[in-house]
This record gives structure tokens, C-alpha cells and sequence, in this order.
């Protein structure tokens, strides 16, 4: 199966190792840039960009150019793939934490008519009726449920 991962940038270490253990059962698997290129043209860990996008208070910063070209190609690898295996792991103190970005990515899938496997079970959020809507399947973190 072809499979993009989606998640936080802040999985980013867990979405190398879910591609490894995914490409070890015989999957073809995508994940977001691991590199950026910054205000300079020189190419950064998407880890720094990521705390430098946080840290980001010009609304017309160089970062958002950049945010929406990997959205736009991260949508892409959506497009390509069979499924989309959504990375929820705990951030901001929430479990099973699934944002905005990856939410967008969902709808995307959905609308592809693609199969949602969140690897943990659904997160308290404002959104869930939105996530239960798009029928995901939970594996609890068991890859080999990817079928």
C-alpha cells in the first residue's frame, strides 16, 4: 500500500521510525520535507524551522511562503497515496492530539476517497464530530492492522 504519514512537525523523529517500520511490512511510504529552505535560500531541519515558525509574529514573513509550499506538497503525497496514517501522539496537553494542518489533510484524504488510519484513539477536541465524520480507522499502534 502507498501511504503519506501526517502529523505534527513535532512527531517528526516518530513519523522516521512509523516509516521504517511501515516500509519493513512491505509499504511504499511518503512523509512532510525533513528540510526547508530559509529566508536565505539555505536549508534548515524542518525541527528549526518548525520552532521558528512558532516563534513567528510578521504575518507577512518568508515563513509562510514556505508553510504553504509544504502544505501544497504534502497535499500532493495525500494525492499519491492509498492511505494516510495520521501520527496522534499527546502535544499542548491534549492526547492523541490531532491540529489543524493534519486536520486539513484528513479532509483532503476524505474527499480522495482515501482510507484514515490515526494510530491512536481519537483525541477530546473541539473537531472530534469532524474526525468521527471522516470514519478513521484506530490501529491503537499496531501497524500491521494497515490493510
Amino acid at each position: 500500500m502507498k501511504i503519506t504519514i501526517c502529523g505534527s512537525v513535532a512527531f517528526f523523529d516518530e513519523m522516521n521510525e512509523a516509516q521504517k517500520n511501515l516500509e519493513e511490512l512491505g509499504h511504499e511510504v511518503k512523509l512532510p520535507p525533513f528540510e526547508i529552505a530559509d529566508e536565505s535560500g539555505k536549508m534548515i531541519s524542518v525541527k528549526e524551522y518548525y520552532e521558528r515558525r512558532k516563534a513567528e509574529t510578521d504575518d507577512d514573513s518568508w515563513i509562510w511562503e514556505r508553510k504553504e509550499a509544504a502544505m501544497r506538497l504534502h497535499f500532493q503525497k495525500v494525492e499519491w497515496s492509498d492511505a494516510v496514517l495520521i501520527l496522534n501522539f499527546d502535544k499542548n496537553e491534549i492526547p492523541n492530539y490531532i491540529g489543524a494542518n493534519t486536520l486539513l489533510e484528513m479532509g483532503l484524504a476524505f474527499h480522495l476517497n482515501k482510507k484514515i488510519f490515526l494510530l491512536n484513539d481519537l483525541p477530546e477536541i473541539s473537531y472530534k464530530e469532524e474526525i468521527l465524520g471522516m470514519r478513521p480507522i484506530v490501529i491503537f499502534q499496531d501497524l500491521k492492522k494497515i490493510e
